[in-house]
């Protein structure tokens, strides 16, 4: 298995998002936007997560030719970055960041295609290959943090520009594994997705990233409101992650004693707890810090369970659709809908009602799983 290979995409797939989310929407208020138009430029970066994914997937899983898609959606994602450089106005960030995030988000599902057909008979090893996007987006969070610090936010899209551009080039390094696309084994895709325990798995994905696009779009302006530096901003991100590395080193051994249902069961509880200390306590550093750490179970577990529940319930020339499927429909549509949400109810309501609706969502996913799920979901997996 190409082990380093596969790892470096992942590097600096994440390391380019650790310089997007955290201060992206901190680069487009010193840009002028208000919090309205940060949170619907915010959402562009989640709404294209929507469409691109199921238009790579449908195609990789026809031709079965994952690694060439994935490196003409990361050269195509690179070209369309530099839009930003010359962008002027909402209307022109807004086009930029379409271009942009639709060839980005639409690479990453058959990327985790590709590494779970290299893993073959050890599908719990995804979270050790994983584990180094989560390093990248830590050490980019912690350097840039310190660098806007003491500079300007001016160069946050040149480090996204540098980092896109490693993507493209480790893409070109990677191999491609055996094609699933003659396999007519496999179950049908509208089969699949008839069975309730898969639409109830999905309902709660929604919800959950529901939550975070609400956290990723405005956790960074909430810290600075309450006076938190911007070194501290990136500390506390840079927290959350390294919570999350450790539990990807672990995380295998939780999938096989508590099986993938009850550890997204788990992420879905702790989330609403995070959440609620997130909107009521930003003051409280060590609060804050306590939050943070709950991103291992908010995001680390939580993605490693689904992600591995996804790929045993889309076996075959379903899998790349199947990936899709999870990336659009939560990180995509989920994460969209909590941007655009949460900067409405920002510049209404404040942050702790933002929050608090953030909070339900994750306790009504927790509801819809436990109850449209059997306790044997995913113990196969």
């Amino acid at each position: 298995m190409p082990y380093w290979r596969l790892s470096g995409y992942y590097f600096f797939y994440f390391a380019s998002l650790g310089a997007l989310v955290p201060f992206w929407g901190l680069y487009l208020q010193a840009d002028g936007f208000d919090a309205l138009a940060i949170g619907q430029l915010m959402a562009i970066l989640s709404a294209t997560k929507i469409v691109a994914p199921m238009l790579w997937g449908h195609v990789a899983d026809r031709t079965g030719r994952r690694i060439r898609l994935v490196q003409v959606g990361s050269l195509l994602s690179l070209l369309g970055f530099l839009c930003v450089f010359v962008a002027e106005g909402f209307w022109g960030m807004a086009l930029a960041l379409l271009l942009f995030s639709f060839f980005w988000n639409a690479s990453l599902p058959q990327m985790e295609a590709i590494t779970f057909n290299h893993l073959r008979a050890r599908p719990t090893g995804y979270a050790l290959v994983r584990v180094w996007g989560s390093v990248g987006f830590v050490l980019v969070v912690v350097a840039l943090g310190a660098f806007v610090e003491h500079g300007s936010l001016e160069i946050v899209p040149i480090w996204v520009l540098f980092l896109v551009l490693g993507i493209f080039a480790i893409t070109l390094v990677i191999p491609d594994n055996a094609s699933t696309a003659g396999d007519r084994t496999s179950p049908s895709l509208r089969d699949l997705l008839r069975r309730p325990e898969v639409l109830a798995f999905f309902a709660a994905c929604f919800l959950m990233q529901f939550s975070h696009g609400i956290y990723y779009a405005f956790y960074s302006i909430h810290l600075e409101s309450a006076g938190y530096s911007s070194t501290a901003v990136g500390q506390l991100w840079a927290l959350g992650v390294v919570a999350e590395v450790i539990i990807f080193l672990v995380m295998h051994r939780l999938l096989e004693r508590f099986g993938a249902r009850r550890v997204v069961l788990w992420s879905l509880g702790l989330a609403v707890v995070r959440w609620l200390a997130i909107g009521a306590f930003v003051d409280i550093l060590l609060v804050q810090i306590g939050a943070q750490l709950l991103h291992a179970a908010t995001f680390g577990t939580f993605h490693a369970a689904a992600i591995h529940l996804v790929h045993h319930l889309f076996p075959g020339r379903t899998q790349g659709r199947g990936q899709a499927l999870y990336n659009s429909l939560s990180f995509g549509a989920g994460g969209a809908a909590g941007s655009l949400i949460g900067g409405v109810l920002w510049a209404g309501s404040g942050p702790l009602v933002t929050f608090g609706v953030g909070a339900l969502m994750s306790a009504l996913g927790f509801y819809i799983l436990w109850r449209w799920t059997r306790e044997s979901f995913g113990q196969d997996a």
